[in-house]
């Protein structure tokens, strides 16, 4: 077992090589789009950037470590109205304090779901997740702190800066995209690391068979727990994008829909993979935004819910490995 979960060194190397490929080609033209994409459309990229990231939070813990979690979207909207609470707290806040409290905030409370959750299993678990994170939203919708149900809107954008030096703006210009790429790249790069390292090897382990880890020697549940928290505070991360972006907070960031959409965004895309997840978030953010479009369909758009059901159906029954299987044969272990 413990040969199973080792890097295979430069063999390693030479195979993710031609997947890493159309990533990096997909960046460089992410980094070109703003030179000729209007400014619905870079929003509309802008807000995919966001969702992959999230994606790829949850497939961290559902196509890696094989825990299937429902409130994963309760991490998401902590993250955003940290921002929305420092900056109303807090004159010119910069990302340097905004972003550690959002995504402290998310771990510790990522940190007591997960060491209670993750004593279960299978349908327990995605239950109890599901608690949590509804918990969550009832704190933000009933409550005075959260704004209730009208959410709350952000004073002004945190600012990148050095000291009293303003590095980025993000009040101006393309500068929110660009900060968005940078974390998405960021993710991937991270992600992709640490799922070829031994930890990574552990989780794909975990998900083939936890008790032939034990067996092997391994504590399964610190594995756990730390993948779980580190699922959350990706999550939170891209939470803080969403609320810098739209510049407003709502209860419904928090709610069990959401962490349903996500995780069709991984189903849709592939699980196993992080550039599925990626493509995931682009094709159901893409087909959201079709449906929902009366210039399209007319009156009937508004039944969007319904057409967007039935085309991820039709994807995966058509493409049970998601649309990552179109671009090759899916492996066992875990890979990017």
């Amino acid at each position: 077992m413990t040969d199973s979960i080792r890097i295979g060194g430069d063999d390693a190397l030479r195979t993710s090589l031609p997947k890493l490929l159309p990533v990096l080609v997909a960046f460089a033209l992410l980094a070109m789009f703003p030179a000729f994409g209007s400014s619905f459309y870079v929003d509309l990229v802008g807000k995919i950037m966001i969702y992959a990231i999230f994606a790829m939070s949850l497939e961290l813990l559902v196509g890696q470590a094989g825990l299937v979690s429902f409130g994963h979207a309760a991490f998401f909207g902590i993250g955003a109205y940290a921002v929305a609470l420092v900056t109303a707290k807090v004159d010119a806040a910069s990302l340097w304090l905004v972003v550690p409290v959002a995504v402290l905030a998310a771990a510790a409370y990522a940190l007591v779901v997960g060491a209670l959750s993750l004593r279960t299993k299978g349908v327990y678990f995605i239950m109890i997740t599901l608690a949590f994170a509804q918990m969550a939203f009832f704190v933000f919708h009933d409550t005075p702190f959260g704004g209730g149900s009208d959410g709350i809107y952000l004073n002004y954008k945190p600012a990148f800066t050095l000291g009293s030096l303003m590095l980025v703006d993000f009040e101006k210009g393309r500068a929110m995209y660009f900060g968005t790429l940078a974390c998405l790249v960021a993710t991937f790069g991270f992600l992709a690391i640490l799922l070829r390292s031994r930890y990574g090897r552990a989780l794909a382990g975990i998900k083939a068979n936890e008790q032939r880890m034990r067996a092997a020697g391994f504590a399964t549940y610190p594995y756990k727990l730390g993948a779980f928290v580190l699922g959350a505070m990706i999550a939170a991360l891209a939470g803080v994008l969403f609320a810098m972006k739209d510049g407003v907070v709502n209860p419904e960031l928090l709610v069990w829909n959401q962490s349903g959409a996500v995780l069709l965004m991984i189903i849709l895309g592939g699980l196993g993979h992080l550039r599925g997840a990626m493509l995931g978030a682009l094709m159901f953010t893409v087909l959201q935004e079709v449906y929902q479009s009366e210039a399209l369909f007319g009156s009937f758009s508004k039944h969007w819910q319904l057409m967007l059901g039935l085309t991820i159906i039709a994807f995966v029954a058509a493409l049970p490995r998601g649309l990552i299987g179109l671009f090759g044969k899916r492996t066992k272990k875990a890979t990017t």
